[in-house]
């Protein structure tokens, strides 16, 4: 029998995580046979074309128990006298202890029907995300006698308690996450060798550099203003806020125009922040778009801004792929020193950077990025250079790949 590895993802498809679907649609390409289990059902209106490619079928567990009780309970009949049950049962009940939350009730109800619906030739199970996704996994490999490992990417290790993350390190085959900062923590929790990095990286056949060179807009004429995009979901750790209020602060002598795309839950007050600061005549606010739509608005700008920084309850991003596909695309970047964004970018080499909150260095940055076309050119041009040798999907993914015995180099 062939066997197989079901990937175990908080929602799908998303139009925020793009970088999972590439990573399945390389996977495939290499050989994986894999089926994802989605904890949730789409949400978004629109889709990325890659997602029309993966070949993985797709199943949904259930999203609240309640809405399928059926399900749970079937499950539960038929597992309940498996060898690897009260494994599972009792790895829960000493979660629970100490996490009492629906959630976490949740969390063992989809792994019941996960390890009862998955097909007999999977071997494997990996989770994406540490946090809901691993523990559905860990319980339902328990169940099922199986290896399961983790890729790790940001809130979930940054708002997820350090017993549990030591305690499902401790358990998973291998662990592989996005930042070296990420690896770091997460090693220090972790038996030793457990824990390995492995970039994102960008399919640059989906991020082709454009064909027309951008016009050097210098912010001086009214009727040509320089075009500043950033492209996050309206959510705390993006810091638009920050970014608005440094637009805010820029001389009316400039002349710029501001595009925000992506989704959240912040995406009104975004827009009455930006009223209140009186500059929404110069703003647009899109929400998620799909991929070729968010290529062109990279194309039609003339640089890119993003103010990631930590949120109150500890979120924060990895390294953004948005910057990765800002630079491929020759745009200059300004973004903060936040997390592991010093990873892609240098100050000054292939970006600016500015520390996280800084509103007036941001300001100071973006004046200087609006009126320097030539900045702009010099940062852009290094930045696409830095994505395509350091972060091109076709290297990153290697590792990963060795790590599921497929690809040019497999690991025992």
């Amino acid at each position: 029998m062939s066997s197989a590895v079901a990937f175990v993802l908080k929602g799908y498809p998303r139009l925020s995580e793009t970088f999972i679907a590439q990573e399945i649609r390389a996977l495939e390409m290499r050989g994986l046979d894999i089926r994802i289990f989605s904890l949730r059902h789409p949400t978004d209106r629109k889709r990325h074309p890659i997602t029309g490619e993966i070949q993985a079928p797709v199943g949904y567990l259930p999203e609240y128990l309640h809405d399928t009780p059926w399900r749970v309970v079937r499950a539960w009949r038929a597992l309940r006298g498996k060898a690897g049950y009260p494994a599972a049962w009792r790895r829960w009940r000493a979660d629970f202890r100490r996490d009492r939350t629906r959630n976490r009730i949740r969390r063992f109800g989809q792994a019941l029907v996960l390890a009862h619906e998955m097909p007999a030739d999977i071997t494997h199970i990996h989770a994406h995300f540490l946090h809901t996704p691993a523990s559905v996994a860990r319980y339902a490999a328990l169940i099922r006698g199986l290896d399961w490992s983790c890729s790790a990417h940001a809130k979930d290790i940054w708002t997820s308690e350090d017993w549990e993350k030591s305690e499902k390190l401790a358990d998973c085959a291998w662990a592989v996450t996005c930042t070296r900062a990420n690896r770091d923590h997460l090693a220090a929790l972790a038996p030793e060798g457990r824990v390995h990095l492995t970039y994102h990286g960008l399919d640059l056949k989906r991020f082709p550099p454009p064909e027309a060179a951008r016009p050097a807009r210098d912010g001086s004429r009214p009727a040509d203003p320089v075009r500043v995009l950033t492209v996050g979901r309206a959510v705390e750790k993006k810091g638009h806020e920050d970014l608005l209020a440094a637009l805010a602060r820029l001389p009316d002598i400039l002349h710029w125009r501001f595009e925000h795309i992506g989704g959240g839950p912040l995406q009104a007050r975004l827009a009455g922040e930006a009223a209140r600061l009186g500059i929404a005549e110069r703003c647009q606010f899109h929400g998620a778009l799909a991929q070729e739509e968010v290529l062109a608005a990279y194309r039609r700008a003339d640089f890119f801004a993003l103010m990631s920084r930590e949120a109150a309850d500890g979120d924060r991003d990895g390294l953004p792929n948005v910057l990765m596909e800002a630079q491929s695309q020759g745009l200059a970047v300004l973004a903060t020193e936040a997390s592991a964004i010093p990873e892609l970018i240098a100050p000054h080499e292939n970006g600016l950077l500015v520390t996280p909150g800084d509103v007036t260095g941001a300001a100071a940055a973006l004046a200087r990025l609006i009126g320097e076309p030539g900045l702009r050119a010099r940062l852009g041009a290094q930045g696409q250079r830095a994505v395509h040798e350091k972060f091109a999907l076709d290297g990153c993914i290697e590792s990963l790949a060795a790590r599921f015995g497929v690809g040019d180099r497999a690991v025992a």
